[in-house]
């Protein structure tokens, strides 16, 4: 790939191209459940394969096992899994055999090619383990957003470091890939849950009845229980309450944790949606290593949840990349997309930038990191290539002049570029500078792909000065460039109007 051209009125920003480039990798493969809705049609299907004598079985099992056992992991575990998750349709209480159940469940699943129509949107944290690095070098993670069929959105890791004199070196990735599971009976915090139940409308006695009953802290368990319990002593169920049932589990499923098994290597891992609020999509994930005011350190990742109709902005969290805890954003400010946390607390508060009205650029402060209703206005549109729209393009970073914030703009024609500005560091409402052309555009080598015309990153890494910069092309090809800080940081500061 050719050097990324940079405008000539900004020499001093040097944009260097690394020549690492991530394309999808269509061969790349997770299994999904494939059970139809009409249980009639589960039992046919179950009764069918019990029908066969055994030898058409060993002839099917080593048909599958020779076609799709060498592109997953503990592949005959995932069969029996799969079998236990329909054996309540057999038609008898008796066991098949081992070959006769795996071949049940390979009936009730199907490959799904995650990543076979885009790649794009990524982001970039230190990695939770530095140790073994020689002198001057950081390890990374990269998070990637990832598309395939019917526009269903997960994200995907990979990890690779940068060494003293800035050379890039990615980790090799194994070609195979295992999704997360839903953590069972995840805890819920009764305050937040009640807090957001009243921003979705449901408050009645039937709500309060289930709430009030429930812990502190409760498991999806328990909150079914009591659900259960509340439906029985309002029989008969009114439509008001049954909307608000719907509305109690709906949140509860929305709010739940993913756990890979820690053996699983990180360029395996791949976080598929999971919830019913994001069920065609987990998009833009804008990773942020946290430090708190006591020394504490968290991944957060804010992202949209998308359910094929309506998006949700919703935080992730992480202290391993193992374990993921996903939460519903709440408040009167907490809408749209772009979302981006600073990676610690504004004068005592949580602070984000944000884009409520999908065309400006806001400032959100919380005292509670769930709940977000304060907004300040921040930056609008001023020059052409961002007329239509801007936003932020990852989380703010800090540097001694002040917290550099990459933007996006939307001009003409839909074209995407990449831009900056520099915020006060303890006031960030305060614009201190602001490129007046873009930093990067899109090439004629680049312009083509799933969305033309586009340029666009969820975060950059600084490492001693320079900024470790992926961004996607044409959303059909991720790139990483190194951009000096400091040349950025004196344009910033001293070329703009």
């Amino acid at each position: 790939m050719k050097k990324i051209n940079t405008s000539e009125e900004y020499p001093l920003v040097l944009v260097k191209d690394t020549s690492t480039i991530f394309m999808p990798e269509r061969q790349r493969v997770i299994v999904r459940p494939h059970i139809p809705f009409s249980e009639s049609r589960i039992e046919r299907i179950i009764s069918r394969v019990l029908a066969l004598d055994e030898s058409d079985i060993q002839k099917e099992f080593k048909c599958m096992l020779d076609k799709f056992s060498h592109r997953h992991h503990n592949f005959e575990s995932l069969l029996e899994r799969q079998f236990d998750s329909i054996r309540r349709f057999m038609p008898t209480d008796v066991l098949p055999s081992r070959e006769r159940r795996l071949l049940i469940g390979s009936f009730f699943l199907a490959e799904y090619s995650f990543e076979s129509v885009a790649l794009f949107n990524p982001s970039i944290v230190p990695h939770p383990d530095q140790s073994g690095l020689p002198p001057g070098s950081l390890r990374f993670i990269l998070t990637l957003r990832a598309t395939g069929e019917g526009h269903i959105s997960s994200l995907k890791f990979r990890s690779g470091c940068i060494d003293e004199d800035y050379n890039i070196s990615i980790d090799d990735s194994s070609g195979f890939s295992t999704t997360a599971e839903m953590k069972a009976n995840p805890l819920y915090n009764k305050i937040c849950f009640a807090r957001k139940l009243r921003e979705m409308g449901v408050f009645s006695d039937f709500s309060n009845f289930i709430i009030n009953s429930l812990s502190d802290e409760f498991t999806f368990t328990e909150l079914m229980e009591n659900v259960k319990i509340q439906i029985y002593n309002h029989q008969p169920l009114s439509a008001a309450d049954s909307l608000a049932r719907d509305k109690i589990q709906w949140l509860a499923r929305c709010n739940y944790e993913a756990q890979f098994e820690p053996s699983v290597p990180l360029s395996e891992r791949v976080l598929f949606p999971l919830s019913p609020s994001e069920q065609n999509g987990i998009e833009d994930a804008r990773f942020v290593l946290f430090t708190d005011d006591d020394g504490r350190k968290k991944y957060y990742a804010t992202y949209t949840a998308y359910d094929g109709k309506v998006i949700l902005p919703q935080l992730m969290e992480t202290e391993d990349f193992v374990h993921f805890k996903m939460a519903t954003l709440n408040g009167s400010a907490a809408v749209n997309k772009g979302m981006a946390m600073f990676p610690r607390r504004i004068n005592g508060r949580y602070a984000m930038v944000s884009r409520q009205d999908g065309e400006n650029l806001f400032l959100m402060y919380s005292d509670n990191i769930h709940f977000w209703n304060e907004t300040i206005p921040l930056m609008t549109p001023s020059y052409p290539w961002e007329f239509v729209q801007v936003g932020n393009c990852g989380v703010p970073i800090e540097t001694k002049e002040g917290w550099l914030l990459l933007t996006h703009g939307v001009g003409l024609f839909r074209q995407y570029s990449i831009g900056a500005i520099l915020l006060d560091k303890e006031n960030p409402s305060k614009i201190l500078g602001r490129l007046r052309e873009p930093l990067i555009n899109w090439t004629e080598n680049t312009r083509s792909g799933y969305v033309p015309n586009v340029v666009y990153t969820c975060g950059a890494l600084p490492h001693k000065d320079k900024l470790v910069f992926p961004y996607a092309m044409s959303d059909q090809q991720i790139t990483i460039s190194l951009i000096s800080l400091s040349a950025l940081l004196e344009k910033l500061l001293h070329g703009t109007s």
